[in-house]
């Protein structure tokens, strides 16, 4: 038997590829002779990059950037295996994961960071991209990336703006004559598993503000400084990203790449499945297994598990879920898409035991979920 072995990362505990290898060993001791792919997934978020490089053999480089305060980090961008596609996520430079709880603030936080990776990869001489937004910090529109590439932002007075979300508001003017010309040059596939517009209810600032630290009366802020913000650019460039869907993503981020660099935005899962050529490899193979760190109702709205589940469908490929949680209320919207579902965290293993050894315990669930269709 051969089986593809595509789980997303267990968020917290294990990444892909290291559940990946826990399923594998899993199946491997329980048939020696049974042949597994492992294909490490992802949607478009956090880890994706890394995921991806790994999948296909590529590498990682560091850059010395801007964390989402300004401060001097290495960060990475990644590599393909084809030696030709540049994999950006926003995370690596401007993400949550750059600040401690108490750091936590939309109104300074810039994507400047995410701009210079972009910056390194173009004087590297790439001109095919994949950009990853989710995980970010910042809530300024894209705007500290674009002024890494070249772009000015302007008050009445003619002065450029600080950095962040919270100075938005005084936007008066967009000069775009330094914005770096390659990248007109370059093509943008934007990976998001979001589709919320830039500003309103289920924009940016109201949506995802607040897990960036923003209080009720700072998400107001924020949303009237995206939308002047949005505002100047349909006034300069004629495209009104304030109900496009998409542009909410990454802080507003999802909108600059639609404007300026003229991206075709994608669901994040899809992006991935095509660049590690998941479709070819599910030919191969009698059944698929994938996962994640907790799956529930948001699962459908188009995370991994969810992508690989549709294309083994399309396929006439069995799809069998082990994830380390698995909503029990959700239970009746996921079943129509896996054959079967199975969660970690059951009668005998509590979240704090799975938490604690994670690699172990997914290995020991994936061999009592394979032991019907293997033999020792």
């Amino acid at each position: 038997m051969k089986i593809m072995v595509a789980p997303d990362s267990f968020k917290g505990s294990l990444s892909a590829m290291e559940a990946a290898q826990a399923m594998a060993e899993a199946i491997q001791e329980l048939d020696s002779q049974a042949e597994t792919i492992l294909l490490p997934a992802a949607d478009g978020g956090e880890g994706t990059m890394s995921t991806m490089v790994e999948a296909t053999g590529g590498k990682l480089v560091a850059q010395q950037v801007e964390d989402p305060l300004g401060r001097k980090v290495s960060a990475c961008y990644g590599i393909l295996g084809d030696g030709k596609t540049c994999v950006i996520e926003i995370a690596e430079a401007s993400g949550l994961m750059r600040l401690k709880q108490h750091e936590r603030n939309p109104v300074t936080a810039s994507s400047f960071g995410t701009g210079e990776l972009i910056k390194s990869a173009l004087d590297a001489g790439f001109r095919n991209y994949i950009i990853g937004l989710g995980g970010s910090a910042t809530n300024d529109g894209g705007a500290g990336m674009l002024e890494a590439l070249g772009m000015k932002f302007l008050d009445r007075n003619g002065g450029v703006l600080a950095r962040g979300g919270g100075a938005l508001g005084e936007l008066a003017e967009i000069d775009d004559s330094g914005f770096d010309r390659r990248i007109s040059q370059s093509t943008f596939v934007i990976a998001c598993d979001v589709e919320n517009p830039l500003v309103g209810e289920q924009g940016a600032s109201a949506v995802f503000g607040p897990q960036k630290g923003a209080s009720f009366e700072t998400v107001q802020k924020l949303d009237a400084n995206l939308r002047n913000f949005a505002g100047i650019i349909e006034q300069q460039a004629g495209i009104s990203l304030h109900d496009k869907k998409g542009a909410g993503a990454a802080g507003g981020a999802g909108g600059a790449m639609q404007a300026f660099f003229l991206g075709e935005m994608r669901r994040g899962v899809d992006v991935v499945l095509e660049a590690i050529s998941f479709q070819e490899q599910l030919e191969t193979v009698n059944l698929v297994v994938t996962g994640e760190g907790k799956t529930d109702s948001q699962t459908l709205s188009g995370k991994t598990p969810l992508g690989i589940a549709e294309a083994g469908k399309n396929a006439g490929k069995p799809v069998i879920l082990i994830s380390g949680i698995v909503d029990s209320e959700s239970y009746s919207l996921l079943a129509p898409y896996f054959t079967e579902i199975h969660s970690v965290v059951d009668g005998d293993v509590t979240a704090e035991q799975s938490i604690a050894d994670p690699y172990l315990h997914l290995k020991v669930k994936t061999q009592k979920v394979f032991k019907p269709y293997l033999k020792k």
